[in-house]
């Protein structure tokens, strides 16, 4: 190989280790503050597990709201982010539980593979608990939980990290959840999620990679 070549290949090569090392360390932050008031954002898709109404998901107060009032017991309407697909990630988000007489909850959903099989960590005002669960043909099993307030009306920030089996659950900043469950172990989506009648707003949706392998679009 002449010197031209080689110092060319060598380039690429260096090149090629800084695009994975800066995709390792790719971070997502998702806002709403410069979006239309009253409609559903673009970057999102969205579903419903369980029964009932769809969601009615809107820009409102400069969050992403979950707005239906539809208090089917057994309905968790979700959106996802179509910014890509993450195994190995921590996902944050801040949360305010505004109403609901059935259910106040707001949750995060990781390496979702459609509206019927994904992990979901969530929070609830009215239960005053954390729990994290798979989702598997629509059916929810819990793995893990901590009893713990989550005050309605106030802002409140979840964080779920999955790297391989492991996960690990924050509320406010605290450690509350490590649990293991070896369900879906490929890359998915994320997302946030509500149950029955909860009226929620979600902002500062972070994403952030732990493996170097998400997918990114």
């Amino acid at each position: 190989m002449s010197t031209s070549r080689f110092v060319a290949a060598l380039a690429a090569s260096v090149a090629l280790a800084v695009s994975a090392g800066a995709l390792a360390e790719e971070k997502v932050t998702v806002t709403f503050d410069d979006l239309p008031e009253g409609k559903a954002p673009a970057g999102f898709s969205f579903g419903l597990t369980g029964k009932g109404e769809p969601g009615a998901w809107v820009v409102r107060d400069k969050a992403l709201a979950q707005t239906s009032t539809d208090n089917t017991d057994y309905r968790f309407p979700v959106a996802f982010y179509d910014g890509g697909s993450w195994k190995d990630v921590t996902v944050s988000v801040r949360f305010k539980a505004v109403s609901g007489e059935v259910d106040q909850a707001g949750g995060l959903v990781l390496r979702a593979k459609d509206e019927n099989h994904y992990y979901i960590v969530r929070a609830n005002a009215l239960e005053d608990n954390v729990r994290i669960y798979k989702v598997v043909e629509g059916r929810r099993k819990q793995f893990s939980g901590k009893n713990l307030e989550v005050t309605p009306g106030e802002w409140h920030t979840l964080e779920a990290t999955a790297e391989g089996n492991r996960f690990t659950v924050r509320f406010d900043g605290e450690r509350v959840i490590e649990a293991t469950d070896d369900t879906f172990k490929d890359a998915g989506k994320v997302g946030l999620w509500t149950k029955a009648d909860s009226v929620t707003l979600f902002d500062d949706l972070t994403i952030e990679t732990k493996d170097g392998k998400a997918t990114l679009r």
